[in-house]
C-alpha cells in the first residue's frame, strides 16, 4: 500500500505540487523546453505565475509583487539595481497599484508544453490546464483526512479508508468492540449457534471444492453461497459488491425464505433422524442435518421432551433469521461509512476548487477596479484634450485676426462664396456678416463692418446694406468721445474699371459713435449701398470667381 505514516515535515515524501505548493511562480522543471527569460520572475526567477509589468518594464508573479510591498517600506525593483543602480528612478518604485495585468505573457505562458512531476504519473499538456491536474492527479500523495497521520496516493484513498485507516473505526452494536473496516468484516460475537450456521454457509460439496482448487486464479462473490455466480479478480468482485446490493439483497431473501421452509419440515418431525431435506442454491446440495439442529436428540419419549424439541426449532430458526439479518445490516452500514469518507474526501476537494474559484474572482474583481481606474484616467485625458484643442483653436483664430487685422485706418476685406453666402441671407439662416476688426491707430478706436448681403431697413430683398460699428476696445479712456472720423465704403470692381464709393460723417449725437458700453455699439452707414440687380452685371467684376472685395477708409487727419 503506497502509504506512509507521518513523524514529521522531513518525513513526508514530495508528491505532486497542489494549488498552494507554488503561491509564486511554477519551477522551470515542469516544463518540457527551457523556459525564455521574459516567461520569468524578476523576483523568484521562476515561470510567472498570474504576470504583472511595472512601469519600469519588470515582471513580477502577482504573490512575488504583494510579498516585496508587504516587507519593504521603500520596495525598489531588483532588476533595475541589478543592471545599472545609478538610473534608479520612480520608476523603479514597486506598487500593486501601479503595476498592471500583462495579458500577452500570461496568454503565451498558459501555451506551453509541461508535465506532471509526480512519480508515476505521466500526464503532458499545457500551462493552462496544469493546475486544474495538480487538484484531480491520483498519483499524488495526500495526508489522510481523518487526522490518522498516513500519507497516500490519491487514487489509494479510499482503499486506505476502508482497510489501513486507524481513525475509520465501526462500532459493533451488540458487544459495542470499535475495529477498522476490515476487522469489522471478521467480527462474530453471537455464540456457537451463529458460528455453526457461518460454518454450514462456508461449506460446499467436495465437487466444488474441486472446481474452485482448478480455477485459482479467480475468486468469488463473497454472496455466492445464497446464489451469486460472479467470480473474477478481487479489484473486479470489490466494484460487483458495491454495484450489486440490491440483488445480494433479493438472494439473501430468497435463501432465508428456503431455510425457513426447511427447517419448517425439521420441525415437525416426531422422533427418530431428521429427514435431509436438499437445498439447491445455486448447484449448491446442502443437507438440512449440517445445520446441527437439536431434531434428533436422544429423547426418552416422554411429553416434556417431546415439548422441547417442538419449541427449540422455531426458536432456533428465529435466531438464526436474526443472525442474518443483523450481519446484512452491519455490512451494509460498514460500506455506508466507507462511502461517508470518500464523500468526505470529495468535499474537501470541491471547498479547495470553490476556495480557488473565489481566489480568481477576487482577482477578477481587482482587475476591474484596476481596469475602471484606467478608463477613468483616459477620460481625464481626454478631457485636457479637449480643453487643449479649444485653446489651440482660439489662438488659431486670434493668430488668424492679428495678420488681417490693420492699425492704420485702412481696411480690405476679402469674401468668398459669395452666392452660398447671398443665399443664406435670403433664407435668413445667416443674415449678415462681421468683418474682423480693425483699429484706426495702434492704440486708436477698435471698429468692424457689417454687411447684409440681401439689405437690410429700407433696402430689404434690393440692395446690399453696409454699416460701420465702433467696437469697445482696450484704449477706449485715452480717446476722444463721440467718434468723429469720417468713414468711406468702396467696392472694387476688380477689372479696375468702376468702383462703387459711398462715405459719410458721423452723427455726434447718435448713440452709435458714443463710448461703447457692450461689446460693440449698434452698426451705422448705408442700407442701399448697392442694388443687387448691379452686383451680378456682367458689364462690371464686383464678383470674380465668387469672391468680392470690400474697403474701408477712415479719415484720422
Amino acid at each position: 500500500m503506497a502509504e506512509k505514516a507521518s513523524g514529521g515535515p522531513q518525513d513526508i515524501p514530495s508528491s505532486s505540487p497542489d494549488e498552494n505548493e507554488f503561491p509564486f511562480g511554477y519551477p522551470t522543471s515542469i516544463c518540457e523546453d527551457v523556459p525564455e527569460q521574459k516567461y520569468l520572475c524578476s523576483n523568484c526567477n521562476n515561470v510567472l505565475k498570474k504576470a504583472l509589468q511595472t512601469l519600469c518594464g519588470h515582471r513580477y508573479c502577482s504573490a512575488c509583487l504583494s510579498w516585496i510591498v508587504r516587507n519593504n517600506k521603500n520596495p525598489v525593483c531588483q532588476k533595475c539595481k541589478e543592471e545599472d543602480p545609478s538610473t534608479l528612478s520612480e520608476g523603479s518604485l514597486l506598487a500593486e497599484e501601479r503595476a498592471f495585468g500583462d495579458a500577452a505573457i500570461n496568454k503565451e505562458i498558459s501555451e506551453l508544453r509541461v508535465h506532471c512531476v509526480t512519480l508515476g504519473c505521466s500526464w503532458c499538456g499545457t500551462m493552462k490546464n496544469f493546475e486544474e491536474h495538480q487538484i484531480l492527479c491520483e498519483y499524488a500523495l495526500i495526508p489522510c483526512h481523518t487526522g490518522c497521520g498516513h500519507v497516500v496516493m490519491r487514487k489509494k484513498l479510499a482503499d486506505h479508508l476502508e482497510n489501513g485507516c486507524v481513525n475509520n473505526m465501526t462500532v459493533c452494536h451488540k458487544c459495542k468492540q470499535s475495529s477498522s473496516s476490515s476487522e469489522y468484516q471478521k467480527h462474530s460475537c453471537e455464540g456457537n449457534l451463529y458460528r455453526e450456521q457461518k460454518h454450514v454457509q462456508a461449506e460446499t460439496p467436495s465437487n466444488e471444492k474441486n472446481h474452485s482448487g482448478l480455477s485459482g486464479s479467480t475468486d468469488g462473490c463473497r454472496f455466492s453461497e445464497v446464489g451469486c455466480s460472479f467470480g473474477g479478480s478481487k479489484e473486479v468482485i470489490k466494484e460487483h459488491e458495491e454495484a450489486a446490493v440490491g440483488t445480494h439483497m433479493l438472494l439473501l431473501l430468497q435463501y432465508v425464505k428456503q431455510l425457513k421452509a426447511n427447517l419448517s419440515t425439521a420441525s415437525k418431525a416426531a422422533n427418530g433422524f431428521i429427514p435431509q431435506t436438499e437445498l439447491n442454491v445455486n448447484g449448491a446440495e446442502k443437507s438440512i442435518s449440517d445445520l446441527c439442529i437439536p431434531g434428533s436428540l436422544h429423547i426418552n419419549g416422554d411429553l416434556e421432551a417431546d415439548c422441547l424439541t417442538r419449541t427449540s426449532v422455531p426458536r432456533d430458526e428465529s435466531i438464526v433469521q436474526q443472525l442474518v439479518r443483523e450481519k446484512v445490516i452491519s455490512e451494509l452500514e460498514n460500506k455506508l461509512h466507507v462511502f461517508e469518507n470518500i464523500v468526505a474526501v470529495l468535499n474537501k476537494e470541491v471547498e479547495t476548487s470553490n476556495l480557488e474559484i473565489t481566489a480568481f474572482r477576487r482577482q477578477s474583481e481587482l482587475d476591474q477596479n484596476i481596469i475602471r481606474g484606467l478608463e477613468l484616467k483616459i477620460a481625464e485625458l481626454h478631457r485636457c484634450l479637449t480643453q487643449k484643442d479649444a485653446g489651440l483653436s482660439r489662438l488659431h483664430k486670434s493668430l488668424l485676426f492679428s495678420e488681417q487685422t490693420s492699425y492704420d485706418g485702412v481696411f480690405l476685406w476679402k469674401i468668398t462664396d459669395v452666392s452660398q453666402k447671398l443665399q443664406d441671407s435670403v433664407t435668413g439662416r445667416a443674415v449678415s456678416l462681421y468683418s474682423p476688426a480693425f483699429y484706426t491707430a495702434k492704440y486708436g478706436y477698435k471698429v468692424c463692418l457689417r454687411i447684409y448681403l440681401n439689405g437690410d431697413g429700407m433696402g430689404k430683398g434690393t440692395h446690399i446694406s453696409l454699416f460701420f460699428v465702433v467696437m469697445k476696445g482696450d484704449y477706449d479712456a485715452l480717446l476722444p468721445w463721440p467718434f468723429r472720423h469720417k468713414v468711406t465704403f468702396m467696392l472694387l470692381d476688380q477689372n479696375n474699371r468702376e468702383h462703387i464709393i459711398d462715405a459719410f460723417r458721423p452723427d455726434l449725437a447718435s448713440a452709435s459713435f458714443q463710448r461703447p458700453v457692450h461689446d460693440m455699439n449698434v452698426a451705422s452707414g448705408c442700407p442701399t449701398f448697392l442694388p443687387l440687380t448691379k452686383l451680378q452685371s456682367p458689364k462690371h467684376a464686383y464678383v470674380k470667381e465668387d469672391t468680392l472685395f470690400l474697403k474701408c477708409i477712415i479719415d484720422t487727419n
